[in-house]
């Protein structure tokens, strides 16, 4: 793509990134505005990265820092090195960064550092649980970036209440277009259900610390889920995976009828086991956002005790249960006698946001 006055890097290292990013990257290819992806590798298994480039078609990211595994330090810490180094080398006009992993903190602190503008996606989502590391990350992303795309009105008001110095703009969650331009071809093209033997299933995902690294937490969820009264299909991160094995709870989740345990999976695949499924468990920020897409519509019981997405709670597509066994399994029978009406219409935008960001840069760059 020839260079044009802007000049655009974006920041990412994980696949709800990869995900989120898609459609901002299609739209800056049809604006013919120039941008490099530097990928960080923060995901560093194939099934958590390149194959999600591979099936959503984005080309392969032009840097690849390798940051791997190590501990939150060590992961920002050499990920702002290798940030450091391209952007000394290739200065931009704007850094872009989403959402509240290591990656995009990295990103953001080495872009201050250099005097680069900063566009924080998915700015102003708070969950006021100081356990979380993100909560952290995505708290100093929003003090120091110059553009902040809020996904929600809620989320605008929280930036403006804490006097963020950034200009702040309500654009709706990029996660909501991309269910939008990418459903249709999992349909067609994912063959995940073949691997189902049920004919009617519940989805769960855990993968965040304070579930899998505590192993009296995981012990009461993998408890849950061997008394829901539904199969389930469990994609299952590596992270948790390791953790069931370490806490010795792995033979009892593959030894039920009841559960399949899939490997990383992607995300054509996880979108036709969404839009299948019979309700969703999950502790994941991003499932919440994506199960309220208007062509998915599905409800979630959030195993946390709680959200940065209450929007999704109050127009009653989820629900916070926590992680104490009674308190899910009673939330679930409830649900199964008198399941909601769920909205037709999504709390994170209108499928638009990814040209309401970009169209925003182009006027407040004015380059």
């Amino acid at each position: 793509m020839p260079r044009n006055s802007l000049d655009i890097r974006i920041i990412m290292g994980t696949r709800p990134e990869i995900i989120k990013f898609a459609p901002i990257i299609r739209e800056l290819k049809n604006q013919n505005i120039y941008f490099d992806v530097i990928f960080t590798d923060q995901h560093f298994d194939y099934n958590l990265s390149k194959k999600f480039f591979e099936e959503l078609e984005l080309d392969n990211p032009k840097y690849h820092l390798n940051i791997g595994k190590g501990t939150q330090g060590e992961q920002t810490g050499k990920a702002i090195i290798g940030i450091d180094k391209i952007l000394i080398k290739e200065p931009s006009n704007l850094v872009l960064v989403q959402g509240d992993t290591n990656s995009s903190l990295a990103g953001a602190l080495a872009a201050v550092k250099l005097h680069n503008k900063i566009g924080h996606i998915e700015a102003g989502l708070r969950s006021y649980d100081y356990r979380m590391p993100e909560e952290y990350n995505r708290r100093i992303i929003d003090h120091i970036s110059d553009l902040l795309f809020a996904p929600t009105e809620k989320s605008t008001k929280i930036l403006e209440n804490e006097n963020v110095w950034g200009k702040i703009f309500c654009t709706g969650n990029p996660i909501i277009d991309a269910c939008n331009q990418h459903f249709n071809y999992a349909e067609k093209k994912s063959e995940i259900l073949s691997n189902i033997p049920f004919e009617n299933y519940i989805l769960v995902t855990t993968h965040r610390a304070e579930n899998v690294d505590n192993p009296s937490v995981l012990n009461n969820l993998v408890g849950t889920f061997l008394e829901v009264p539904i199969p389930i299909v469990f994609p299952a991160h590596p992270r948790t995976i390791n953790r069931l094995k370490q806490f010795s709870l792995y033979k009892k989740l593959i030894n039920s009828k009841k559960i399949l345990i899939l490997p990383p999976i992607g995300y054509f695949d996880l979108l036709k086991l969404m839009y299948h499924c019979a309700f969703i468990i999950t502790d994941s920020g991003g499932i919440q956002e994506e199960a309220t897409a208007p062509i998915m519509r599905k409800f979630t019981f959030v195993i946390r005790k709680t959200t940065d997405r209450p929007e999704s709670c109050e127009l009653g597509f989820s629900k916070v249960v926590g992680t104490d066994k009674d308190v899910i399994l009673t939330n679930i029978k409830e649900f199964l006698r008198n399941p909601p009406k769920l909205s037709n219409k999504s709390p994170y935008g209108d499928g638009k946001a990814s040209q309401k960001i970009i169209s925003i840069i182009i006027k407040e760059l004015d380059i």
